[in-house]
């Protein structure tokens, strides 16, 4: 069963580090229309606001659509967000800091506003359209240039008092290690990221390359690219051993831009999830073991998610009326 498409429409933004992703979908989740806007680097949270403004005017006008029948926007954030909306960190976006996104976007837009953490997006995303339909309790790990997760449980996100929770890349493994970008040293982010792998492929094959260049050099064999993919995998799944024997969770989907790599990155990564979890999958019986899998919707998780908080919204409001 789902909601009449023409109930009304709403309207997802992601927040990235040199660009702003929007997207137009109906109740019944159907998406619309899709746009990226270009921005300059550290761009302002009033110019943001403005932007979208036209973005959306402009979506709606080619697609017929009435602005009187936008229901909310939501708008993801690489960074924690506080339940009143405030930016708490934004190491991707710095000057959203401390800026509270219902406050900028509210008066701008002139519709209820919705924001979170961008890898909460990504777990509601993958919750209403992707690998953890039908799923109550999971974690989401996210692999890119930065380590991100979610926890949900009984079909909620737990996201702490703060709005920190599963902030996994920030887990100390190391406190006399390097220094990380949130002031903390050791962070599980600076080796399960892709970020310094990147850099020395870079070094190595002395030119610049993407996650996705490297992703296609594994895939055809490359041993560098290969090895690279294998010690971030194994980084990473030490680190989820850590989660997996705090919260033992039924399942755990891998997300970012690394899971496009599928089992060169998976296979390595379970592996190292088994040796350094408390739970054994020999342990136990089939029906109690932590699956891990790659999530569906990888490349575009956070916007799709920041539609799912006006979505979720909207039922709720539904179900109580």
């Amino acid at each position: 069963m789902t909601l009449n498409p023409t109930a009304g429409t709403c309207v997802g933004i992601h927040l990235g580090l040199q660009q702003i992703r929007l997207i137009v979908a109906d109740v019944s989740h159907s998406v619309i229309a899709e746009q990226t806007i270009p921005m300059a680097l550290d761009y302002q949270p009033q110019q943001a606001a403005q932007m979208a403004k036209s973005a959306i005017a402009q979506s709606y006008e080619e697609n017929g659509l009435p602005m009187a029948g936008l229901l909310g926007v939501g708008i993801s954030v690489s960074g924690p967000v506080s339940r009143d909306g405030v930016v708490l960190r934004a190491s991707i976006v710095p000057t959203w800091a401390g800026v509270n996104i219902r406050d900028v976007f509210g008066p701008v837009l002139e519709r209820p506003i919705f924001a979170d953490n961008e890898s909460n997006c990504s777990a509601i995303a993958e919750l209403m359209w992707g690998a953890a339909i039908g799923q109550d309790d999971f974690v989401l790990f996210k692999i890119d240039l930065g380590v991100g997760g979610a926890i949900v449980q009984h079909g909620q996100l737990v996201t702490g008092i703060a709005g920190g929770a599963g902030e996994f890349g920030h887990i100390s493994i190391d406190p006399g290690g390097d220094l990380c970008r949130c002031g903390n040293r050791g962070c599980l982010e600076l080796y399960a990221s892709f970020a310094r792998p990147l850099e020395q492929i870079s070094r190595v094959v002395r030119r610049q390359v993407t996650m996705d260049d490297v992703i296609m050099m594994a895939k055809e064999g490359d041993v560098r690219a290969l090895r690279m993919i294998e010690d971030t995998a194994e980084i990473a799944g030490r680190g989820l051993g850590l989660i997996g024997s705090v919260l033992n969770p039924p399942l755990i989907i891998i997300g970012g831009q690394m899971a496009l790599a599928g089992d060169i990155l998976l296979t390595p990564l379970i592996a190292s999830y088994e040796r350094h979890t408390l739970i054994k999958s020999r342990d136990v019986a089939p029906a109690l073991r932590t699956r891990i899998i790659v999530g569906k919707h990888t490349e575009n998780d956070a916007l799709l998610g920041a539609v799912g908080l006006v979505l979720r919204h909207q039922t709720k409001e539904l179900s109580l009326g």
